[in-house]
C-alpha cells in the first residue's frame, strides 16, 4: 500500500509514522508513507497556501492552486483508490471503515486547516470525507495518524500475530473483554478461574458473555447498529 499524506506542517508527522509498529510496517515493505507539503506547491513569493474567505467573516480559507497542483501531480503517476479529506464535517471513522481502506493499493489523504479548504476542491478532487470525531484539532494532521494507523495495522504481516486485528474491539461490532496477565493473584484481586483452566471452548465463552456484557454497558448504541 502507498499512502501520501498533504498538509502544510509535514514536521508533525514525523514522530507518528517514525516508531514502533508504523516503522516496522515500512522497514517490511507492507506500507510506503509519503508526506508532501503543500507550500512547495505554492506559486507566490511567500508561499501562502491560504486567503481571506468571500463574504467576509473570521478564519482563513486553503487556497485552491497548491492543493489541486499537488493532487493532480500524484494521480498524473498512479491512480488512487481513495482521495480522503479529514474534516470533522465527514463520515465518523468506525472499525469497519478500516477495514475496507486495508485493502486500497493508493491512498492520498489531505489534512485541512484553516476553516478549511475552498470547497471546489472538495467538489472536484475529494472522493471520500473523514472524521474521527465530533470535536476540531488545529489541523488534519493528527486525525490523519490515526487513520493511517487504523488501516496500516491491519494489513497482513503488520503486526506479529496477525490474529490480534481480527480479535479488537469493534470488529464483530461488539468492545473487547477484559484481560489478564501474571501474576494470577494481585494485592487479592484474582484472575478469573475459567482462563486458567486451560479449557479452550468455555474460555471462548466466557470472553463472549463478558464482550457482550462490557458492550451492553459502555456502549449499548453498538448493539443497536
Amino acid at each position: 500500500m502507498r499512502i501520501d499524506i498533504l498538509t502544510i506542517l509535514p514536521k508533525l508527522l514525523e514522530s507518528p509514522f517514525s516508531i514502533s509498529i508504523m516503522q516496522r510496517a515500512q522497514e517490511k515493505g507492507h506500507v510506503e508513507i509519503y508526506v508532501h507539503n503543500i507550500r512547495d506547491y505554492a506559486t507566490n513569493k511567500h508561499k501562502n497556501v491560504d486567503d481571506y474567505q468571500y463574504g467576509g467573516g473570521a478564519g482563513m480559507v486553503m487556497s485552491i492552486e497548491p492543493i489541486a497542483s499537488l493532487i493532480e501531480k500524484l494521480c498524473e503517476e498512479r491512480t488512487y483508490d481513495e482521495i480522503i479529506y479529514m474534516t470533522p464535517d465527514g463520515e465518523v471513522l468506525a472499525q469497519n471503515h478500516c477495514n475496507d481502506l486495508s485493502l486500497s493499493k493508493n491512498l492520498i489523504i489531505l489534512c485541512g486547516h484553516y476553516k478549511g479548504v475552498d470547497e471546489r476542491i472538495r467538489e472536484k478532487y475529494i472522493t471520500r470525507e473523514i472524521s474521527i470525531g465530533s470535536y476540531v484539532l488545529s489541523g488534519g494532521e493528527l486525525a490523519a495518524a490515526v487513520l493511517v494507523d487504523a488501516i496500516v495495522r491491519l494489513i497482513p504481516g503488520v503486526l506479529n500475530d496477525e490474529t490480534s486485528a481480527l480479535t479488537d474491539s469493534f470488529q464483530d461490532k461488539l468492545l473487547s473483554p477484559p484481560v489478564y496477565t501474571r501474576p494470577p493473584e494481585f494485592k487479592g484481586l484474582k484472575v478469573p478461574d475459567v482462563l486458567l483452566s486451560g479449557n479452550t471452548k468455555e474460555i471462548e465463552y466466557w470472553r463472549e458473555e463478558k464482550a457482550l456484557e462490557r458492550t451492553k454497558e459502555r456502549r449499548p448504541d453498538l448493539l443497536e447498529e
